[in-house]
């Protein structure tokens, strides 16, 4: 690793650190969040070639500072000398960061802007470009890139994000006792997201995007670090580390995609599989089940087998029944129609997508269709699947799945 990215991996880790003594310091989330990208800006141009500050996140805070009062300077005058007014006024308010003010690490910081992204009042499109944008330091233009959209359309949805949490009247603290499970249900929900996009982008040329699962997992691991005895989040980063896993195996020479049972195990990560499943085993054993912890338990149960055949289909059908109870949705029937499929026989599975096809919400999906498919050809009703993965192939934007899809539609023509 050279010096610019041994900086660049450092920057990423302080981000959220600097935002959240800004937040603190000063308040203002939208003046904030761009006086912490222009110092980052500034180290990633200085520290490369003249070596990297004793106390980086002090530089950070007090060049992030520094450009907050110059914007405040460039505003009307009887704005510049009310926030100036203020800021003598209140203690601790200097440019350079107070003794003790600092929390070691950071960690609680960053906590607390991850519930800040993701506050109630924005939606979950939102919540996603604003934690990417706010505690994974990436730029507008890398936020665009990452989800296959103009910076132009990307620009005004993190803005919109901004101004929806200043109108929310939010501030810069943990929620409420009361409030903080269902918000870190949310900020879970969001890493999620960002890593499922990652994992198997929803458009575009490539199966998946590495920086979207690597900033998924890392922001996880951050969240751990806070919470390291709630079960939900160890589970969380389990199932992303035990998928994340056979990510070299997922595709072929061509980049086409390779189905988890013709996937080369040789390939797949067993150090990430070693921690994932230590991780989820912890959970599991002390903490109340929840719905990420059987995700990943599941996740365990596949990347364990050493090969297709030796896996546990019917503990898989089993954990995919406890979750269907206590988090049910779509996707989750999906999965278990599979488990079902492959321990009872494909009719039983796919007597459990039927009801499946008056889901609005995945009613018109391509993974209803290509499940149906794949379960159907099981069955040996070759027209009707051939029927399903053609249907599924035009429901999807991922390149890869289309042409897999196809693929397996034209194997099915000889």
């Amino acid at each position: 690793m050279n010096a610019s990215e041994r900086v660049e991996d450092l920057l990423r880790e302080l981000a959220p650190q600097v935002l959240g003594v800004l937040l603190r310091r000063h308040g203002g989330f939208e003046e904030c969040e761009d006086a912490t990208q222009e110092a980052l800006l500034a180290a990633a141009t200085q520290w490369p070639g003249g070596g990297v500050p004793e106390n980086p996140r002090s530089w950070l805070v007090t060049v992030a500072s520094r450009r907050l009062v110059d914007q405040v300077r460039s505003e009307q005058a009887r704005r510049r000398r009310e926030v100036t007014a203020a800021v003598r006024e209140t203690p601790g308010a200097g440019l350079a960061p107070a003794p003790g003010e600092e929390r070691p690490g950071g960690h609680d910081d960053t906590l607390t802007l991850l519930f800040l992204c993701c506050h109630p009042a924005l939606t979950p499109a939102s919540q996603v470009a604003l934690t990417l944008r706010a505690v994974g330091g990436l730029t507008t233009a890398e936020v665009a890139r990452a989800f296959l959209l103009p910076e132009a359309t990307m620009a005004p949805r993190i803005s919109r994000a901004k101004q929806r949490i200043r109108a929310a009247g939010a501030s810069f603290e943990l929620p409420a006792v009361h409030e903080r499970a269902a918000r870190l249900d949310a900020v879970l929900h969001v890493l999620y997201l960002i890593f499922n996009e990652g994992y198997t982008a929803g458009s575009g040329p490539d199966l998946h995007r590495g920086e979207l699962t690597e900033e998924a997992i890392r922001l996880t691991r951050m969240v751990h670090r806070s919470l390291p005895d709630d079960g939900e989040v160890a589970g969380l980063l389990a199932l992303m580390l035990l998928t994340d896993a056979r990510r070299a195996a997922r595709t072929g020479p061509d980049g086409g995609l390779v189905p988890l049972a013709e996937q080369d195990r040789g390939r797949w990560d067993t150090a990430m599989i070693e921690e994932g499943a230590a991780l989820v085993t912890g959970a599991m054993s002390a903490s109340p089940l929840g719905p990420y912890q059987l995700q990943a338990a599941i996740a365990a149960l596949h990347v364990q087998a050493p090969r297709a055949e030796d896996t546990d289909w019917e503990q898989i059908r089993i954990l995919y029944g406890i979750l269907t109870r206590i988090a049910p949705n779509p996707m989750v029937t999906l999965n278990h129609a599979v488990a079902v499929a492959m321990t009872r026989g494909p009719l039983a599975g796919l007597a459990l997508l039927e009801p499946l096809d008056g889901d609005p919400r995945i009613a018109r999906h391509h993974r209803l269709s290509a499940v149906r498919a794949h379960l159907q050809e099981l069955a040996g009703e070759h027209t009707a699947a051939r029927e399903n993965y053609l249907l599924a192939a035009r429901r999807t934007t991922s390149l890869p799945e289309q042409r897999y899809l196809r693929d397996r539609a034209a194997r099915l023509d000889r």
